[in-house]
């Protein structure tokens, strides 16, 4: 329900150590060889959604440079570059309701990406923050699940145990309610739900960019400088839902990978206006590796928080009806259905981060986000008892970090993904490593041994 596939490999640190165990593989096309289908049933040639596929394709990948020195959001460069491109002469020939039923649906499926109501939100420039790693974006954990990846970094299966290196070190079922970060003794409190206080040396805070929108005024105690507050309020964070459908048997071609749903202009009027209106952007339904009954529906925006909120048996109904609408076969009831609903979840408000044309325009970014909460201080003592000050500089106080923050909202790069999340969890490692004056074995980051 939560992260599918480990996105890329070079510089991926996911992948540097799934890899290695063989737990990862190759999704395929299935993202790219979808079939687009009208909301009458005809299905769009492949000559014409091709073309149309690689027109949107083009415009991102081959215009780095013009994004660059962009003022302005993706979506009104994406628009402004596909309508330009189906004014050329050798596009001529496509039917231009499909073109813009098309256009709708790829914005919906980019939204998806960035996770973002509208990409008239997306910064253009910003867009460019985010950086790919190279190989394969959509590598599938088999038949297993993102949690392999937890199980692999702490050593679950060695060590015989469900949370491995973390058994009797995570405390379920309780949540913070606040943290005090100015305490004389340049310690912290910690403030649980259950009335316990817990003071600590440190916190690693790698909540949600969600949670802390929603929190920062009493979560802290005293509130966050002005800086951070601008970094979580200029920082989006968007909402992307899945919905997993499962038949008791296939009833889709082998070689079919799924479809994009486009909507006519006097089928998409019917339904708007009515309890069925947020079914309007579900884009959506795809096969799912490993599981050769299921097909999974992705819905964005306003529309996919909406329907964290309504009865499964409505989802149900509605996702029953976009079946029987666009594709002429016959559809059997389901076996099973599920749904993701990270809005409403208290422990997540929302997927994650994009840079927005406000963030531009605040001039935030993650560094602000991720810079720690200090206290001035002694230096620290080493493991022998002795000050890790330089002898030949010696220092009397230093900046000691008190309150970190580490999650995908604080990467600078690879925002949005678990890399990206993994990445700033050690670079707040490596920061307490240094302030405590431990060796990290000549390597510039800190890489797990497994």
């Amino acid at each position: 329900l939560g992260a599918q596939w480990c996105h890329g490999e070079k510089d991926n640190i996911v992948y540097e150590l799934a890899n290695r165990h063989n737990l990862l593989e190759t999704t395929g096309d299935v993202y790219e060889n979808y079939k687009c289908i009208r909301s009458n049933k005809e299905v769009v040639p492949e000559s014409v959604s091709q073309r149309l596929k690689d027109i949107v394709n083009d415009s991102l990948v081959t215009r780095q440079m013009e994004l660059r020195n962009l003022n302005g959001s993706l979506g009104s460069y994406l628009t402004n570059k596909f309508y330009e491109a189906l004014r050329r002469p050798e596009n001529s020939d496509i039917d231009m309701a499909i073109a813009k039923e098309f256009f709708e649906n790829y914005q919906k499926f980019e939204n998806s990406v960035e996770a973002s109501d509208s990409l008239d939100e997306v910064s253009g420039r910003g867009y460019l923050e985010y950086w790919e790693c190279e190989g394969d974006i959509l590598l599938n954990w088999k038949d297993k699940g993102f949690i392999e990846f937890l199980r692999l970094i702490t050593r679950a299966r060695e060590l015989d145990k469900e949370l491995g290196m973390l058994e009797q070190r995570v405390l379920l079922g309780k949540s913070v309610t606040q943290i005090n970060w100015r305490r004389n003794d340049y310690c912290v409190d910690v403030k649980c739900d259950d009335g316990e206080l817990i003071i600590a040396d440190h916190v690693i805070l790698t909540v949600s960019l969600g949670v802390l929108k929603e929190k920062q005024i009493t979560l802290f105690e005293p509130k966050l400088p002005i800086e951070k507050q601008r970094a979580i309020d200029g920082l989006a964070f968007g909402t992307v839902n899945k919905i997993f459908v499962e038949f008791p048997e296939k009833f889709w071609p082998d070689d079919w990978t799924g479809f994009t749903m486009l909507w006519r202009e006097e089928d998409i009027s019917e339904i708007r206006g009515t309890s069925r209106a947020w079914l309007e952007d579900v884009f959506g339904f795809y096969c799912v590796s490993y599981q050769p009954k299921i097909l999974s529906g992705w819905i964005i925006g306003a529309n996919g928080r909406h329907m964290e909120t309504l009865p499964e048996d409505e989802v149900l109904d509605g996702c029953m009806y976009l079946f029987r609408k666009f594709l002429q076969w016959d559809i059997p009831n389901p076996s099973s259905f599920r749904t993701s609903a990270w809005y409403t979840n208290a422990n997540f408000r929302g997927s994650y981060s994009f840079r927005s044309m406000n963030t531009e325009e605040i001039g935030t970014s993650a560094r602000e986000l991720a810079q720690p909460l200090v206290v001035v201080t002694s230096p620290p003592l080493s493991n022998g008892g002795e000050s890790n000050a330089n002898p030949l500089y010696p220092q009397t106080r230093c900046d000691k970090p008190i309150v970190q923050f580490a999650g995908e909202a604080t990467s600078d790069h690879y925002y949005s993904t678990v890399h990206g999340a993994v990445d700033a969890g050690w670079r707040e490692a490596k920061r307490l490593a240094d302030f405590y004056g431990m060796p990290r074995n000549g390597r510039t980051e800190p890489k797990a041994q497994l």
